[in-house]
């Protein structure tokens, strides 16, 4: 006769209800810990984003609280509109006058702060004053120094034999003027940024970048670049979003807020402006605001794509074998 064997069966475990909240509290906490943040951007953020959306297709009012459905009518009537283009024109030209050199000169002080020099607490706390000037004062500071006729800068310039430029009266120059207030208040913060990624690079690489003969301008290039590649998409990014929504700058560079008599300065945000609390007209204001949208993304990916292309992080991995040649110097 065959013996039939039984194996015998582990006991069930059995949780208690200490332990299953203890799972419980695992897997829900951390959505918990980040549900503010969520319910606060449905609050302020995106149910404002789908209610303009509704608006623009829409002949609001803001009395009634009600409108009527017009379709697409509000974004053609703005495309058909000459200020618009003009608005347009005068945002990019803005832009590309303040952001270009403004990250430029963010990243030449960054690596110098990045450097070893006396009082480096200071100097970098220094850089952060200009952005917390409120803009109204920086407007009137620079209202005095671009004035036309007894600005600082005219009267340097006739000091010298040169003829005064007109700021409020040719676009170009009321450009630059509007440029250089936006590099006042915010190259300081894009230096800190950049700076604060720097200072997380790995100090190894540049000590075997010194030993293979690299030098300063080289290092930056193959080093410190490459490492920065993250931060430089966050910081183009945000400057390309700031850059295209300019309001402070143009709204208080006169004292009229228009964008001047001829729309020298007008932006699409100060014509925004003026449909929506000028014209009342919140349905136009609307439809503006989402074409507005869809122009920062379309640039904020065209620069996305080109920082990718153009800063590689390739760099860094490149100098292992330099590192490793050094360790052998050293023995």
């Amino acid at each position: 006769m065959s013996t039939v064997t039984t194996k015998s069966r582990p006991p069930v475990r059995v949780l208690s209800f200490s332990h299953r909240l203890s799972r419980w509290d695992l897997k829900l906490s951390p959505y918990l810990y980040i549900s503010p943040f969520f319910l606060m951007f449905l609050v302020v953020g995106l149910f404002p984003i789908i209610f303009t959306a509704v608006i623009s297709t829409q002949d609001w009012d803001l009395v009634r609280g009600s409108g009527q459905f017009v379709g697409f009518d509000q974004y053609i009537w703005i495309l058909q509109q000459p200020h618009f283009w003009t608005a347009l024109r005068n945002t990019f030209s803005i832009f590309l006058i303040s952001t270009v050199p403004q990250l430029l000169l963010a990243l030449f002080i960054a690596s110098m702060l990045d450097r070893n020099i006396r009082a480096k607490t200071f100097w970098r706390m220094s850089v952060l004053i200009p952005f917390v000037v409120a803009p109204v004062a920086v407007g009137l500071i620079f209202n005095v120094v671009f004035a036309d006729n007894f600005g600082l800068v005219n009267g340097f310039l006739t000091d010298l034999g040169l003829p005064a430029i007109q700021w409020h009266k040719e676009p170009f120059w009321s450009h630059v003027a509007i440029a250089t207030m936006v590099n006042y208040r915010w190259t300081g913060y894009n230096t800190l940024i950049l700076l604060a990624a720097m200072q997380a690079v790995n100090r190894d690489y540049y000590e075997a970048a010194t030993v293979d003969g690299a030098g300063l301008f080289r290092q930056f290039i193959s080093i410190t670049l490459p490492s920065l590649r993250p931060t430089l998409i966050f910081v183009i990014i945000t400057a390309t979003i700031g850059g295209l929504q300019i309001f402070d700058e143009p709204r208080v560079f006169d004292q009229f807020g228009r964008g001047g008599a001829g729309q020298q300065w007008l932006t699409i945000t100060l014509y925004l402006y003026d449909i929506g609390w000028g014209q009342w007209n919140f349905g136009r204001a609307a439809a503006m605001a989402w074409i507005l949208f869809v122009i920062i993304l379309l640039i904020g990916l065209v620069n996305l794509l080109i920082t990718r292309t153009l800063v590689r992080g390739e760099g860094v991995r490149g100098l292992e074998p330099s590192r490793r040649n050094r360790k052998k110097v050293v023995r």
